[in-house]
């Protein structure tokens, strides 16, 4: 049976065409997946399919739910079938969760509301419990880490019994075994007779969801296919370059020159409301160093760098060099949205940056091109592009304070694997040549032994 067909779905701005005609369809108990890099229009193909596409764009083609015909051009034609018939899991979780209910409320009210069962709380404790949430559900969006917002955000979209799931990055953030958790939802909705649609860089996820794949870049699908042929046997040269560049096939970093260390840290640890996150950690990072922190979800990888950052009280001994300049330690956010102003475009945000320290407005371009980011975007607010684009216009605007240290926390879980690893190699690049120190978060294990002098694990205390 099929649940949805799209055909011809096209995105404008005004006169430009930013994706191309696209049709697809999905039929009870399989997947479609969606790769690209960042800006290749994948969002906004999905986006129009919903009917949740930024301001100032149009989308034209036709939807059906099998004889339920909607046009994407009509605004508001997809509203009411919105958790009834089709369900969103958001990229970013932190937007689309309400940050003054608690966890469990904001599944139980999405069963009150579609009236799927007669005890909302406790079907939202059950969904709870089986995304590894069980202690969260009195806790609120901004006390959870970006992998356990993600989870919450998962059970709260998939509460409504909608037959079609459009999932945007459901595994972005998460360790190997909560995006096997993930991935095993994602097929029991199948197997329960569902259709999936995901945007995604984690080519292990399109793997494990079978079904069809569709690659795109620059708004057009240049390959497309089974997703065993597309993965195993690529035609493409994008597709082929997008499936070599996965963290495991990276060349290990190469041995940089020892110098007196930036930071200290001995017997350290953080508390969150009266309980220790992990056990003791002790290390010592030099200029140009790039150390690596891994552990799952939840574990206080985050909570970590924020204690070096002063940003958090810690237990144990921690030593920063006090020749370090205030705003040499910097901090690449897990969710960049969460970290600039909603109301306001980039352009004006780098503008106060470059105004208030006197940075030199001449640095901005080189940047721009380094990191593969048009002028363009800085003209939008943070809503209105990628997940990737913004990440890296974060990593610019910290590079714009010449900073000695930088947290990065989770720095390419937005980005394809394409654009991963050329960011990756402009980190260590930046590390090497202007001595800057690197503590690296990251569930990919295989990344972080490829970037790192060293890797520490985070265990429970």
């Amino acid at each position: 049976m099929t649940l949805l067909v799209a055909e011809n779905i096209m995105v404008h701005a005004g006169s430009e065409a930013l994706v191309n005609p696209v049709s697809l369809s999905l039929s009870a108990g399989r997947a479609v997946t969606i790769l690209g890099e960042s800006g290749s229009g994948k969002s906004l193909l999905a986006q129009a399919i919903i009917g949740t596409l930024p301001k100032g764009l149009t989308a034209s083609g036709s939807i059906a739910f099998g004889k339920d015909r909607v046009e994407p051009v009509i605004s508001g034609g997809m509203r009411a079938r919105w958790g009834r018939r089709v369900a969103v899991l958001p990229q970013e979780p932190w937007l689309a969760l309400d940050p003054l209910m608690p966890a469990r409320r904001q599944v139980a009210e999405v069963y009150a509301f579609f009236g799927n069962d007669p005890h909302p709380g406790d079907r939202a404790n059950a969904d709870l419990a089986a995304l590894g949430l069980e202690g969260a559900g009195s806790k609120y969006p901004w006390q959870l880490s970006g992998g356990m917002a993600q989870r919450l955000a998962f059970a709260a979209a998939r509460a409504g019994g909608a037959t079609v799931t459009v999932a945007d990055e459901p595994t972005k953030g998460l360790d190997v075994g909560r995006r096997d958790d993930v991935l095993a939802l994602l097929r029991r909705g199948l197997e329960g007779g569902g259709g999936l649609l995901t945007i995604t860089h984690d080519l292990a996820l399109a793997a494990g969801l079978g079904g069809e794949i569709l690659v795109m870049k620059g708004g057009e699908v240049i390959e497309r296919g089974p997703a065993e042929h597309v993965l195993a046997s690529p035609e493409h040269a994008y597709t082929q370059a997008l499936i070599a560049s996965d963290p495991a096939c990276w060349p290990r970093r190469a041995p940089t020159a020892e110098l007196p260390p930036l930071l200290r840290a001995d017997g350290l640890q953080v508390e969150r409301d009266g309980k220790l996150l992990f056990a003791p950690v002790s290390f010592a990072l030099s200029p140009g160093k790039v150390l690596g922190v891994f552990g799952p979800s939840g574990c206080g990888k985050s909570s970590l760098g924020n204690a070096i950052l002063g940003l958090l009280p810690h237990r144990g001994a921690l030593w920063r060099d006090p020749a370090g300049r205030r705003l040499g330690f910097q901090k690449l956010w897990q969710d960049p949205p969460a970290a600039f102003p909603a109301r306001i475009t980039l352009a004006q945000g780098l503008e106060d940056l470059v105004r208030l320290h006197g940075i030199d407005r001449a640095r901005l371009s080189p940047l721009l091109e380094k990191l593969k980011l048009s002028s363009d975007l800085l003209n939008r607010l943070p809503s209105e592009i990628s997940g990737g684009e913004l990440q890296r216009i974060a990593l610019m605007r910290a590079l714009l304070l010449d900073p000695v240290f930088l947290f990065a926390d989770e720095p390419t879980s937005r980005l394809d694997p394409v654009t991963q690893a050329e960011t990756m190699q402009l980190l260590l690049k930046v590390a090497a040549e202007q001595g800057l120190a690197i503590m690296v978060v990251s569930h990919d294990e295989a990344l972080l032994s490829a970037v790192s002098d060293d890797v520490i694990r985070l265990n429970a205390p």
